[in-house]
């Protein structure tokens, strides 16, 4: 190859012939020398590789915002291995190497938004693209929790409904029940107000049959139980609800969903304040701050929160404090870490059953308490090397519990019983702590695997201080598990197993399987056609209860209790329409719930011990309407159809709960609505939940005539916010718009229309 400057070595001319020999003599070292540095030069030249070049790609959203954790890819032109894969940081921007000159495309999967593609042609001396990415429909959305990495949810084979940062900002949520009761298949139980036990039945399993995450901490109890009306949703970027058996991923608990939720991460340069205060009826009244930004390789948010209301009845008062840390910073290009911490504490008055159906049955409880106080917190390494995303994570989560009752009250007699007021102080002292690695490699553009390991020590006082000894329970468990999915034109299947070694149980395999298939494409009209299917099998590890007894009530141990088990398996379609601006779906799902464990009692020896012996059944149909009209406008709606039947249950002594009656508190027919709209200068929703008739029971009380049933409901909540300026905001939520009666747990009344209208400000930011 001619260079300038350089003769070829094999075309160069013969040097000319000089008169004096010793001249000649003494230069031909020198000539020598220059010919074989002419010739190393031009071979050079020829073998250089094309000029390396390194593109930031800025991930935005439709409003021009910086999104954070979004995964960003690179494939070079006709190639389907990526050449470099990088994690938006919170200024939105990932750096990619690539070689100069080059065609591209650039694939961007962030939460919660449609994925999308550009070819890009990188230049030597870097750039900066811009992609804006758009509002997803339900079935393009890009998730994460179906399979621990962001995927759309048309190629995960499972149900997920979200709540993005814009639909929590219209209903202002102030637990995880006010904002979870109007998805798709959620049947929310409050046993009564604000600070009431709150319960979430998917599928027609337990409550405690819901894996619950919050900012990577699983932070249910040991056995899966939870209140739901404890996680405070301040600060809360977005949730994730996925139905379905998810123990292969997610470990014991992910019986029939996972629940999962995220913190905002600072994005501004400029530090941003943002603070605000709200009040209504009920003597209702909330304060909020947060100090949030970004600057060079750090981003923070640093946010806290106070409630209080006084509750339409006795002894109804309530209140909750939260504070939390979200801090990340970048070590190096492609490592970062990540410290995320929360702490709540919730005190409440409880009226405990006294009122059906709006008839009293008993004076409401005057004295009746119940306290928590929860910290977590969470430490991510993630390391990107190429196609291997890499996340070291140490956590733990302390949850303390007491549910007290100091006075027997003489009004509170069943005809059965007498008295049953008893006094009682139940406590319990839960810390889990734990360490977990995730891996993620994309071996091609079609095929993503993600494996892990899960070690957990689960730790824990429990029992009533009326009643000692309290007593201790400990768990060590490890996990191994992995999951496959590969995606081949119209063809998305999903695999996976996990091997959980569990110190109460012993040795468990859980599988998974789905798949999906783009059967029909269609046009515009209607615009792609999919099947899905997916099997599975879930497990949940007992209580510390259940496993260790309680001496101050004379349950023994049983060290060979065995997991409750479900094995699970749902079908169903998707159908576009107008180019996937709207969506029908449809799917049967069908749950074996095995080795359920129940309450044995000996009269001869008043020994008492948990077993395994119950079974049963709950299958139906979840349908689902979904419609983008807008880019600020959506409108989404679903039918749920429960039927659900006791197998075995050999030691039950309520007539509802005998082999062949439905289980209790699982409503045939229940529905939802969500009107969403989100504009520059406004923004509003309207949610909906319906409720049919359901079967319930006082559990024992003894009332005559006994409590059997729960009559259906339906509630409506309205939220709405006006921008006065950019950095002023007014805003009011209506719970229970039309002032409905009804009770989401028999005997226990739901709060009536309350509402909170307040101001929110921002100072500094961008």
């Amino acid at each position: 190859m001619p260079v300038a400057g350089c003769q070829s070595p094999v075309t160069s001319r013969r040097l000319p012939v000089a008169s004096n020999q010793s001249s000649v003599a003494s230069h031909r070292p020198v000539i020598s020398l220059a010919r074989r540095l002419c010739l190393i030069a031009c071979l050079a030249l020829v073998t250089l590789p094309a000029q390396a070049a390194q593109v930031s790609v800025r991930v935005l959203d439709p409003q021009g915002a910086a999104v954070a954790g979004a995964r960003v890819a690179a494939y070079a032109e006709g190639s389907h291995t990526p050449q470099a894969i990088a994690i938006t940081a919170a200024d939105g921007v990932a750096s990619l190497n690539a070689e100069a000159s080059r065609a591209y495309t650039v694939e961007v999967l962030a939460p919660g938004f449609a994925p999308d593609r550009r070819s890009i042609t990188p230049e030597a001396g870097g750039a900066t693209v811009d992609m804006k990415l758009r509002v997803a429909t339900q079935a393009t959305t890009v998730v994460v929790t179906a399979a621990r990495t962001p995927l759309p949810q048309d190629e995960t084979g499972a149900d997920t409904a979200t709540l993005d940062s814009a639909e929590l900002t219209n209903m202002q949520p102030l637990n995880a029940v006010d904002a979870i009761r109007f998805l798709p298949g959620a049947i929310v139980s409050m046993n009564g107000q604000r600070g009431g036990l709150g319960s979430l039945l998917v599928r027609g399993g337990e409550s405690r049959y819901n894996k619950v995450i919050v900012d990577g901490v699983a932070v249910n109890d040991p056995g899966g139980t939870y209140d739901f009306s404890a996680l405070p949703m301040d600060q809360v970027d977005r949730l994730e609800f996925l139905r379905g058996a998810q123990s292969t991923l997610y470990g014991s608990d992910a019986m029939t969903s996972v629940v999962q939720v995220w913190s905002r991460q600072g994005s501004t340069r400029a530090p941003e304040l943002r603070f605000g205060a709200d009040g209504g009826n009920l003597a209702t009244a909330r304060g909020y701050a947060s100090l949030a930004g970004a600057r060079g390789r750090l981003d923070y948010n640093l946010f806290g929160q106070q409630f209080n209301t006084e509750g339409q009845g006795i002894n109804d008062s309530y209140a909750q404090s939260s504070q939390g840390a979200n801090l990340g910073g970048a070590l190096a290009p492609g490592i970062d870490l990540r410290l995320r911490a929360r702490h709540d504490n919730d005190r409440a008055g409880i009226q405990s059953f006294w009122n059906f159906n709006g008839q009293p049955l008993l004076p409401p409880d005057q004295d009746e308490r119940s306290r928590q106080n929860n910290f977590l917190s969470s430490l991510d390494l993630n390391v990107n090397r190429g196609r291997l995303q890499n996340r070291f994570s140490g956590f733990e989560y302390h949850h303390r519990r007491l549910d007290a009752d100091s006075v027997q009250e003489p009004g509170r007699v069943s005809p059965l019983f007498g008295n049953f007021d008893l006094p009682f102080s139940s406590t319990a002292d839960y810390n889990r702590a734990g360490f977990e690695y995730v891996g993620d490699y994309s071996a091609r553009d079609w095929s993503r695997t993600t494996f892990g390991y899960h070690f957990e020590d689960e730790n824990g006082f429990f029992g009533d201080l009326t009643a000692p000894p309290v007593s201790h329970g400990l768990r060590r468990n490890h996990a191994v598990y992995g999951e496959q999915v590969i995606t081949w034109r119209r063809l998305s299947l999903v695999g996976g197993a996990r091997f959980l070694h569990n110190e109460s149980f012993g040795n468990r395999v859980v599988p998974r399987i789905a798949a999906t298939l783009l059967a029909l494409r269609g046009g515009h009209l209607f615009s792609g056609s999919r099947l899905r299917f997916a099997y599975a099998t879930g497990i949940k590890e007992p209580r510390f209860e259940e496993s260790f007894g309680i001496g101050g009530y004379g349950i023994i141990p049983n060290p060979t209790l065995r997991p409750e088990e479900n094995r699970s398996f749902e079908t169903g379609f998707e159908q576009g329409f107008w180019g996937n601006r709207a969506s029908l779906s449809a799917t049967y799902f069908n749950n074996l719930f095995r080795d359920r464990i129940d309450f044995t009692f000996d009269p001869t020896t008043f020994i008492s011990q948990y077993v395994n012996v119950n079974r049963s059944l709950a299958h139906g149909v979840e349908t689902e309407v979904h419609l983008r009209a807008t880019n600020r406008l959506s409108i989404d709606g679903s039918y749920t159809y429960t039927s659900s039947q006791i197998l075995a249950a050999p030691f039950a002594t309520d007539p509802l709960l005998q082999p062949g009656m439905p289980l209790v508190r699982r409503p045939k027919h229940a529905g939802t609505m969500l009107l969403s709209y989100t504009g520059r200068r406004w923004g509003g929703d309207l949610a909906g939940t319906f409720v049919g008739p359901r079967l319930d029971s006082d559990f024992g009380i003894g009332l005559l005539p006994p409590i059997t049933h729960t009559a259906g409901y339906g509630r409506l909540d309205l939220g709405l916010w006006r921008a006065l300026n950019s950095r002023l905001t007014a805003y009011i939520n209506v719970d229970n718009l039309l002032d409905r009666h009804y009770e989401e747990a028999a005997g226990y009344p739901a709060l009536g229309i309350n509402f909170r209208a307040g101001m929110r400000f921002r100072l500094g930011g961008d």
